[in-house]
């Protein structure tokens, strides 16, 4: 039986260039076309670390790993796949119950041994390179220069050295926005609020560290940590680098920041990056003490708080409502309203009252169930659907029948080439030709190796379906102990909500998420047999869709 093998590479530095990963490809298929394997798919993650598992690659090469799509996973190197000692032991315990052999063109077949050895190597590596890389930073801190990153107020400076090389790490002042970071400082200390200072910059169109609109949380920062505009001593001429630690979390997989003491950091004059004055520096710390902690306080350790006291369950309408009439997000404003984030903080939105949360939840629940999916349109819809799915999976037969055509055309010029060669014939025009030809080969065998995706098709009863599990979620919201994972499965069908206020009336947009109304109405324990595959409805409605599935609109 001929081996499936999925090919897996990776880079980690966005330095690096993407035919890193077409190399590792190339080789991977030639020793694929060496030992007679089958191709069936390739997986890569292009600038993503190998210390953290949070690849899309990778997560779609586990996925199909678990499906048994494959034998064997086959990489240049071990380190390709992790270099973390906890993720490549858990990716070798997973290819092992799927009965899937792992393989590197450095190592060979992958064994308990390999996982040992070279994860404590792939391990020792990045903690080597992270102090290398520490130390570096450190002495370009020293020498009063960037240690990476840059603040309001200051260019990098992008010149080369005398040997040739890029010298980084320098930085000067933009005289405007030195102007506007004196100005914060100047109204601060005159008794207005970071709040105040931001709508005023907005209303002057004066753009933001990023280009975009001023908050309050830009201006105040965090006191302790050293950011916001507030905080930062480079604008008296310090350097400080080193305040904080970032450690990547077991759980998650993803990098969380902790204070460090202040005998860590690394501070640096660098006077001529000054640009406020000793004596408005002062008035705003003085200011800053009357209203918050003081900033001397001793540093307490940052303790993950569980979970559960970290982030509440979305309500309905969270990041999924917005103001039609400047475009910004509806957020909470008290306990049970929900009003234009512009208006309510930055004050440039005119659109500044208030709906009652309940309220608009229940009218958004009802068009989801009366307005939406409604059977005349998406009976069209579904005829349109599969008739574009039909059309699709003819071509992909046709342009199948093509290859193997070309196939056979290839394979013919290459056997008069090689006798051509075997009687004597020879010449630099012959050879790229014929390593033309066996390129050409190679691309359509592997193209007619590739599996293909099987034909799906709506479910005629969709409508029917979709109404029915709507009526279920809808009964469950008033149940409190499934009430969280209801509006998690009612989110799903929202795209977004537009929300205007018209002479004292709403006017309410809904827009549902195609493919989650679709999952909904077709996905079950036991689903129909012309079930759909959620990412084929992503891409084919766009090519059928048509009308029928405008944003629905609802006047309050």
């Amino acid at each position: 039986m001929t081996l499936r093998v999925a090919i897996y590479a990776r880079y980690s530095s966005d330095r690096q260039s993407d035919r890193s990963i077409e190399d590792q490809v190339r080789i991977c298929e030639a020793r694929i076309a060496q030992e007679g394997w089958q191709a069936v798919g390739t997986y890569t993650d292009a600038a993503i670390s190998g210390s953290s598992t949070a690849r899309p690659g990778y997560q779609s090469l586990m996925r199909d790993m678990r499906e048994g799509r494959f034998d064997v996973v086959l990489s240049e190197a071990l380190d390709r796949i992790s270099r973390d000692q906890e993720d490549i032991a858990g990716f070798y315990k997973q290819a092992q119950f799927a009965n899937v052999v792992t393989i590197t063109l450095s190592e060979g077949e992958i064994s308990e041994l390999h996982i040992g050895l070279k994860g404590t190597m792939n391990a020792l590596f990045l903690k080597d390179l992270a102090s290398k890389t520490k130390r570096g930073l450190e002495g370009r801190v020293r020498q009063g220069r960037s240690g990476g990153g840059n603040a309001y107020g200051y260019e990098v400076i992008r010149e080369f050295g005398p040997n040739g090389s890029i010298d980084r790490g320098r930085r000067k002042i933009i005289p405007a926005q030195a102007q506007i970071v004196r100005r914060i400082f100047l109204e601060f200390s005159d008794g207005m609020s970071p709040n105040q200072i931001a709508r005023g910059l907005n209303n002057d169109n004066i753009p933001g560290p990023t280009g975009t609109l001023w908050r309050d949380t830009t201006i105040r920062g965090h006191i302790k940590r050293g950011t916001g505009i507030l905080n930062n001593e480079l604008y008296i001429g310090r350097l400080i680098w080193n305040r904080m630690s970032y450690l990547k979390n077991p759980t998650t997989g993803k990098k969380v920041s902790r204070r460090n003491s202040t005998e860590k950091s690394i501070t640096s004059d660098v006077p001529h990056l000054r640009i406020l004055d000793d004596t408005l520096w002062s008035n705003a710390k003085a200011r800053q003490k009357t209203i918050w902690k003081s900033a001397n306080e001793a540093i307490v350790a940052d303790v993950t708080p569980p979970y559960w006291t970290q982030k509440r369950a979305p309500n309905i309408l969270t990041e999924r409502a917005f103001c039609s009439h400047c475009g910004g997000p509806i957020i909470a404003v008290g306990k049970d309203y929900l009003a234009c984030s512009n208006a309510r903080k930055l004050k440039t939105c005119a659109q500044n009252k208030s709906i009652r949360r309940p309220y608009l939840e229940g009218v958004v629940i009802d068009m989801l169930r009366q307005q939406l999916m409604q059977p005349l349109p998406l009976k069209d819809f579904i005829e349109a659907y599969n008739s574009g799915i039909a059309a699709q999976q003819s071509k992909a037969s046709d342009d199948h029948v093509q290859q193997g055509k070309r196939l056979k055309e290839v394979e013919l010029k290459l056997s008069g080439l090689y006798d051509a060669i075997a009687d004597g014939l020879r010449g630099s025009g012959l050879q790229q030709k014929l390593d033309a030809l066996e390129a050409e080969k190679l691309d359509i065998t592997l193209s007619l190796k590739t599996p293909k995706s099987a034909t799906v098709s709506l479910h005629p009863a969709l409508a029917e379906l979709y109404q029915q599990k709507l009526r279920n979620l809808a009964e469950v919201l008033q149940n409190p102990k499934m009430r969280d994972q209801a509006i998690i499965h009612i989110r799903e069908l929202i795209d977004r909500v537009d929300v205007r206020n018209h002479q004292n009336n709403w006017d309410i947009a809904l827009k549902g998420e195609l493919s989650g109304l679709i999952t909904l109405a077709q996905n079950d324990k036991n689903p129909p047999k012309s079930g759909v595959c959620q990412s084929t409805v992503n891409s084919s409605v766009k090519v059928v869709a048509g009308t029928g599935f405008e944003p629905v609109t609802f006047r309050l």
